[in-house]
């Protein structure tokens, strides 16, 4: 390897290289999303093999999602409780949840609503989990290096996105939907035993001793009064109403109404989104402690928001897959940096129900998936989508200028920038 190339690797990997609690985090939150994204594909469809009923197997996933909407409380818990203690929790929680289910099914005794209860189960040890992990980077690599490291992070997410579902459906090929859970549930064994050694971490900020309620509502009007923390906000909020659902949900109909693919089509669609996040997770992460982060944030999604609106209107598929790729590598401006400039904007006290704000806004999706597919029931999906990626543009250009101050935002202003603005 050349010394150039060493260069750009070292800088690159730069936490996981020189940090090693940091390190053993990123390993666990490779497994533990590895084990959810499998989790989630083999009883999905164990549900669907169960019942044969989409709107069931759409009560399934409604049930999973469902945890996000406790973020404030998880937040306000992350903020007043030792962070890798909760991660513990929440590994530990998922081991014996889904070995549990694990066993059911080898038994033939998983019912449907079995099944629910497991899907829960993933989501109540996923959803309410992230505000504690989420903080807990900051805590483990410091401001300077805080991108870097959620760009890392963000890799091993999309890295868990390709690998883990296509894993699931070969083991259920291969092995059966029981032999599956129990081969993917080790890997939340991983996750935990990672964890272990990060006991001395994750400290408790600001010493808060009011009720949870008292900390959720507090923390709303702080960040109600921090215009930068609520401008990233309101981007997640609007990115999760008009696009996500559109990703989560209109996959297949593209694939089979508007460019003839077969199964294996879908999957080389969604391997082009995963292999173009992980490319823009990769140069985040190489960028380093870069100046306007924000600027990247606004103008990185509104052109992943117009790249979906011609995605909308595509029916060749090849350029659907090359655009497919560059939706990839956009969405990692969005997804790395809300959380890089939400953890960047807030007080160390506030990050947890910061990010439980945040989780909240990422609730909104089954609601605005039901939306959008109303709308598309009418108009049809490419115009749906054509539509929901231009008003994406369209927001984050008001918000943009309502709050200009975020274009120009890097991180390296004075602490004042964390304080309220006019």
């Amino acid at each position: 390897m050349s010394t150039g190339t060493a260069t750009v690797v070292g800088r690159t990997l730069g936490s996981l290289r020189d940090n090693r609690a940091f390190r053993l985090f990123w390993l666990s939150n490779l497994f533990f999303f590895g084990g959810v994204w499998t989790q989630t594909l083999v009883l999905g469809w164990l549900a669907y093999e169960t019942t044969h009923s989409d709107f069931l197997v759409a009560v399934f996933t409604a049930v999973r999602l469902a945890p996000l909407l406790l973020g404030p409380f998880a937040g306000a818990y992350a903020d007043r409780h030792n962070r890798v203690r909760l991660l513990i929790i929440a590994a530990s929680w998922a081991l014996v949840a889904v070995s549990a289910v694990a066993t059911l099914a080898s038994l033939g005794r998983a019912s449907y609503w079995v099944l629910v209860v497991g899907g829960l189960a993933i989501g109540l040890a996923q959803s309410p989990s992230q505000p504690a992990r989420a903080s807990l980077v900051m805590d483990l690599v410091g401001r300077q290096n805080i991108s870097n490291a959620n760009a890392l992070n963000s890799m091993a997410l999309n890295m868990t996105q390709v690998i883990g579902p296509a894993l699931g459906g070969l083991m259920i090929s291969g092995l059966g939907a029981p032999a599956a859970l129990w081969v993917s549930t080790f890997w939340y064994a991983i996750s935990l035993v990672t964890l272990l050694p990060l006991r001395q971490y994750g400290r408790v900020v600001g010493g808060h001793t009011g009720s949870a309620v008292r900390m959720v509502t507090s923390g709303l009007r702080e960040i109600a009064r921090n215009r930068l923390a609520s401008t990233v906000l309101l981007v997640t909020l609007a990115a999760n109403m008009l696009i996500w659902p559109i990703a989560q949900s209109f996959m297949p109909v593209f694939a089979k109404e508007s460019l003839g693919l077969d199964a294996a089509g879908l999957g080389w669609l969604l391997t082009c989104t995963g292999v173009g996040g992980l490319t823009g997770s990769l140069v985040i992460a190489w960028l380093g402690d870069f100046r306007f982060k924000g600027g990247m944030f606004v103008v990185g999604t509104a052109i992943w928001g117009m790249l979906w609106a011609v995605f909308g209107l595509s029916h060749s598929p090849v350029a659907s897959f090359v655009l497919m790729t560059a939706i990839g590598v956009m969405s990692a401006a969005f997804g790395v940096l809300q959380t890089t400039l939400l953890l960047m904007t807030t007080n160390e006290s506030l990050h947890g129900r910061a990010l439980g704000v945040q989780e909240l806004a990422i609730g909104i999706m089954p609601l605005a998936s039901l939306a959008l597919g109303a709308f598309a029931e009418h108009y049809g999906v490419s115009i749906t989508t054509f539509v929901s990626g231009l008003l994406l543009v369209v927001l984050l250009a008001l918000l943009a200028l309502w709050t200009p101050q975020l274009l120009r935002y890097g991180g390296h202003e004075a602490r004042e920038n964390q304080e309220p603005l006019p």
